[in-house]
This record gives structure tokens, sequence and C-alpha cells, in this order.
């Protein structure tokens, strides 16, 4: 059994050891872009990706880092999220470590002077980092907490080319070998169901994963999103695609939590986007909360837990 009584590592209960409470995550859109989309590497970005799908409706660049983090904390005050007293400030959208160091030092360090702001988490790609910032976020992190949480999106290289990520699996373990050495927190993103790969292939990504040095990992089911070109593929392509159904995911990921590492925290195990945003809608309206209660009440029906097959 995971430490805590629940059978897997859970994201609330990491911070209730770190903090001794309830920290809440407020999302900042810091005007950052990424390499995949400017030109440097690409033009267009991930086929799957649209960011505005994901980015709540007070993170606009325009606004300051201040403004942002004041109104995401009284967004939460008034909806979902009221216990909360300490909060993160995410940098969330595109790439934000994309830019000279001096640029991260402005945002990073307005955010940390924000008196509700315990700490900040840092989205980003494994290509966009390096020794010097890490150093950087190195310093901060004896005074705050710092994570930096990379796109990793999938371990294969065969997929990263099909969805156009611009990198390879390599460069993602450098980055977070590279930050965890520093005793920075480290996050990686994984997107369950890309095109190409089948049950299996997922499932052993569980045993990849958990050799790495990783803090955290964010999973979530692949969502196909309007007018992206990952959803005209689908369209023209859909063998390719595994597409699970709401008690199928959950099975699924009880399988793979059986054979992940259990001192790696789940930080979520599926996503949900603002349903105008879809192009295709196979689990209706549920929510985070009640995907969470299901996989907690399967754990228990089968009596299992995070790492029983891990070795």
């Amino acid at each position: 059994m995971v430490e805590g009584g629940r059978r897997f590592n859970s994201y609330a209960g990491y911070f209730r050891r770190r903090f001794g409470q309830r920290v809440q995550k407020v999302a900042i859109n810091a005007g950052f872009t990424c390499p995949n989309r400017d030109g440097s590497l690409a033009v267009g970005g991930c086929t799957y990706c649209d960011n505005s799908a994901f980015n709540p409706s007070y993170c606009l660049p325009h606004k300051s880092i201040t403004q942002q983090i004041d109104e995401g904390i009284a967004f939460h005050a008034t909806h979902r999220y009221r216990k909360a007293q300490q909060y993160l400030a995410y940098f969330q959208a595109f790439s934000n470590t994309y830019a000279p160091l001096d640029v991260l030092r402005s945002v990073y360090g307005e955010a940390l002077k924000h008196p509700q702001v315990a700490g900040i988490v840092v989205g980003t790609r494994p290509d966009c980092i390096d020794g010097e910032k890490l150093d950087y976020l190195a310093q901060l992190a004896q005074e705050s907490y710092v994570a930096v949480e990379y796109g990793v999106e999938s371990c294969y290289d065969r997929t990263l080319r099909r969805i156009n990520r611009g990198h390879d699996f390599a460069a993602a373990a450098r980055a977070i070998e590279a930050t965890a050495q520093r005793d920075i927190g480290v996050g990686a993103h994984i997107i369950l169901g890309l095109p190409g790969e089948t049950k299996d292939d997922m499932l052993r990504e569980a045993a990849i994963l958990s050799a790495m040095p990783l803090t955290t990992v964010k999973f979530h089911q692949l969502q196909l999103i309007k007018n992206t070109v990952m959803a005209r593929e689908f369209a023209e392509h859909p063998q390719d695609f595994v597409r699970f159904g709401v008690d199928e995911y959950v099975d699924f990921f009880v399988d793979f939590l059986e054979r992940f590492n259990p001192n790696i925290v789940v930080e979520r195990f599926a996503g949900e986007v603002p349903p105008r945003f879809l192009a295709r809608s196979d689990w209706g309206l549920i929510r985070n909360e009640q995907l969470l209660a299901l996989l907690d009440r399967r754990l228990e029906q089968r009596n299992t837990w995070q790492g029983k097959m891990w070795s």
C-alpha cells in the first residue's frame, strides 16, 4: 500500500506531506512561444496542440504576472478549491524556459514575490533548457518550491516524429536527469492513446518512466481538439488510434499503476477539456473528481495499488 493509506501516490498527498496543507496551482500565461511554432524547429506546433483548450480565461499575456495570480486565486476561491491557502505559480502556456535568462529572472521573480505564492512550476520542452537556466532554478529552489514539468508525451521516437514534437526521447531523458541532479523537482507529461501506439506499447512506458529520476508524472488520455492536425488524422485513419471508454481507461490505468514506481507522484491520470474544443467527445461531461473516484474504487475492487508489480 502506498504511504498515507491511498492506493496510489497522489499529488494532493504529496503536497500535504510537503507543506502540511492543500496547495493549489494557479496557471499563468507569460507570453512565451515555442520553437516548434516560431520556425526555429518547425511551424504549426505539435499535431494535437491548441493551447487555448486548456488555458484558463484569466490567463492572458497582456496582463502582468501579479494580476494573473490575483485573478487565479480569486477564481479558485469562488469555484473548486476554496480550502487552498498557498499557491504555486504554474507557468503553463507554451514553453516557459524559451527566453533569455534575464527574461526568466523577471517573470519568475515577480511570481515568487507574491505573498501567497509558495513556489513555481515551469512547464517547458526538454530542448528548451540548459545548464545556466537550471543553475538559476536550483538557486531559487533553495528558498522556494521549484519544479520543472517537461512535455515528454511518449517514450517512443516513432510517435514523437509522427506528432511533430521536434525532439526525441533521449532529449527528454537528458533534461530530466540534469534537472534531478540539481535537486529541482522534475515532472513529465505523458499522453496515452497517441496514434500508432498499442495498449502494450503504453503499458511498457510504465517501466521506462519508473527508471527515471522523476518526482511527478501527469498522464492524460488523448483528447482530439477541433481544427488540429491530429483531429483530421483521426478522421482519415481511425484504425491507428486506441480509443478508450471511461471504464476501459480506468481499468487500463490500474494495469499501468501496478507496473509504476510507487515513489513517483501521479499528478493526474486523466485530463478534461471544455466540450466546445473537442472534435470528438467519448466521455461526455465527466469531471476529474468523478474519474478519480472511479479510479479509487477500481483499485479497491481489484485489491491492488501503485507498484504492486514494480521491481
